[in-house]
């Protein structure tokens, strides 16, 4: 068993000051808990914090003050007890230039794993009801029915641009499906001053900060109204006044660069983070790694959320990783981290909220894992049948839906009706609707525009390229979209 005293003051203070259970900087093989209590029913959450361990594990908060070789960057006396050897001592230490390490003469190899699972954090059961005992951050009337509200319009706009592209209209789509509730309570909990790095499954997140539906479906259509004037993929959202990043295709890209913003925003001492979304799967990337490492060295403030949602397209979590998922590789990089169920919307929202907070006030990353599931094909370029079975799909698009949870719990309040739900979906269905014709008759951004908006003044190359393409298109127009303006 190993014992820890710390010389840090700070220790106690750091746990009474934080509303959800995070995960500490150094892997221990069974994870240290915190357990919170509510002073009041109004939502007022004072925390006080508990410990418990079994295993061997070096417990530590203070982030390291100096990496100059020689000096002590580790200040914690600790000793381990096996029943062979103990040490008890300062002076059975070795100074490294990484700091001071604690000495043993027994060869003992830390184990791959966790004899443990680490814990989801959770709010309301299956049923919509709070589980007793559970601390959340409580969310308004007000609130509650927005967030429930965008929940379904991002499930009702789905559908119908899902069914036009099967219908040819688009060329390209995909949900999401299933994770309806990260989008949509991750954003209630983020300001407008935070800047969001999404992955391509976030568009829940930049209609909560005020894209319009018709900008949706300009940009699906690429006509003369998108931003990107039609030079994106469907579904690569952005935009500069929401600080919401345009999407990039490449898989895991918008996390170092999500790092980056972060420490711009931490050296202009701006009150706000960076948020970046991304997929179990974007965590094989080299990318992942290298943002976790820049953002905890440089303390920044930056909030990372991964979507584990089980697949990485046909790609199964246990051909991912053999870690206990993603929460975990968050302490090998010093990160405070906690896990989170996904299909849970207080769950999600009060996860964020107190992430932001600590990113923000402590001036370092937090890694979020929030557990869901797919419902949907990857894309309309995927059938997930071929992969997994028709069942399992069903399983959680009806018994485990973030949105029918969501619906029972603001029902269990008084806050909704069936005539409401029916006046809603009736509702967001018709704008939909009314934005996919709108945009069908916009007509498509000038060919020109293929060759702008990368230099200030257009090179002599590019003025030759666009040349030769005119030319071409006026040689066989008939080869050419009739409805592209040369």
């Amino acid at each position: 068993m190993t014992n820890l005293i710390s010389r840090s003051r700070k220790f106690n203070h750091f746990f009474l000051s934080k509303k959800v259970c995070f995960l500490t900087h150094l892997n221990q093989r069974n994870s240290k808990t915190s357990s919170y209590t509510s002073a009041a029913a109004g939502g007022i959450i004072k925390p006080a914090a508990t410990f418990s361990g079994e295993f061997p594990a070096i417990f530590r908060l203070e982030r390291y003050q100096s990496n100059k070789a020689g000096e002590a960057q580790f200040d914690t006396i600790y000793y381990e007890e096996d029943g062979h050897h103990q040490i008890n001592n300062e002076n059975q230490v070795m100074d490294f230039p990484g700091g001071k390490v604690p000495i043993t003469t027994q060869m003992k190899f830390i184990a791959e794993s966790s004899e443990k699972r680490l814990p989801c954090y959770r709010v309301l059961d299956d049923d919509g009801y709070p589980i007793p005992g559970a601390i959340f951050e409580e969310a308004s009337k007000e609130l509650a029915v927005k967030m429930y509200s965008s929940m379904v319009t991002l499930q009702t706009m789905d559908t119908i641009f899902y069914e036009a592209q099967r219908q040819g209209r688009l060329s390209f789509y995909l949900t999401t499906a299933g994770e309806e509730a990260i989008n949509i309570a991750s954003a209630a909990a983020l300001t407008l001053d935070d800047f969001v790095l999404p992955q391509y499954r976030e568009v829940g997140v930049i209609l909560w900060r005020g894209y319009p539906l018709q900008q949706v479906a300009n940009q699906l259509f690429g006509n003369k109204f998108d931003f990107g004037k039609g030079r994106q993929m469907p579904c690569h959202h952005g935009s500069n006044e929401l600080n919401y990043l345009t999407v990039s295709s490449p898989i895991a890209t918008q996390i170092p660069q999500a790092a980056g913003i972060a420490y711009s925003l931490k050296m202009d001492g701006k009150e706000a983070c960076a948020i970046t979304y991304f997929g179990d799967g974007s965590t094989s990337e080299g990318d992942f790694h290298a943002a976790l490492n820049f953002a905890a060295v440089l303390d920044a403030p930056v909030v990372f959320i991964c979507r584990n949602n089980g697949w990485a397209i046909s790609t199964p979590i246990n051909q991912q990783f053999r870690s206990d998922g993603i929460a975990s590789k968050g302490q090998s990089y010093g990160i405070r981290s906690i896990r989170v169920d996904g299909n849970d919307a207080l769950a999600t929202y009060s996860a964020i909220r107190a992430a932001r907070e600590m990113a923000i006030k402590e001036q370092k990353p937090i890694l979020v894992e929030a557990m869901t599931y797919r419902v949907a094909h990857h894309s309309t370029s995927d059938d997930s049948t071929k992969y997994r079975p028709v069942e399992e799909i069903e399983h959680w698009k009806t018994a485990k839906s973030p949105i029918s949870r969501f619906r029972k719990y603001l029902q269990i309040n008084g806050w909704w009706s069936d005539e409401n739900e029916s006046e809603l979906r009736g509702d967001i269905r018709k704008q939909v609707l009314q934005a996919i014709q709108a945009a069908e008759k916009v007509q498509k951004p000038s060919l020109t525009d293929l060759f702008t908006d990368v230099y200030d003044k257009m090179p002599s190359n590019l003025q030759e390229q666009v040349k030769f393409v005119k030319d071409a298109v006026k040689r066989s127009p008939k080869e050419y979209p009739s409805d592209v303006p040369i």
